[in-house]
């Protein structure tokens, strides 16, 4: 005979600022993103020896597009972009929040939140 123990039901709520929170949301943005772009576009990851990456390189032809996924509220260009911008010769650099306004952060890069990354990439 299987006696079964009940044992205390234990609710955690997801903490906005927990690591894997971050990471997992990283990694459904990356498989959205590659939801939206256009068939035949090849998608890589891109890291360099030094430690600069790329959460997602698109290309179709000669266009290459760069995204980078952020769960934050304000996301800030960072070293591993400028790398990627250069390096790769990307045409844009999209920056993906969870919400917000689009906004330029620098020269052929954009901050968009996911849910309007669709249409910023049509037009």
């Amino acid at each position: 005979q299987t006696l079964l123990r009940r044992q205390p039901v234990v609710l955690l709520s997801a903490r906005a600022d927990a690591p894997r929170l971050g990471f997992s949301w990283e990694g459904f943005a990356v498989e959205e993103t590659l939801r939206l772009l256009e068939p035949g576009t090849e998608a890589f990851f891109y890291r360099t020896h030094a430690g600069a990456e790329l959460d997602l390189l698109a290309v179709r032809g000669r266009t290459r597009f760069g995204f980078e996924m952020k769960y934050e509220d304000a996301p800030r260009l960072t070293r591993s972009m400028h790398v990627a911008l250069q390096d790769l010769g990307l045409d844009h650099l999209w920056v993906i929040c969870p919400d917000g306004q689009p906004h330029p952060l620098a020269d052929r890069v954009t901050v968009v939140p996911l849910s309007l990354l669709g249409g910023a990439l049509r037009g």
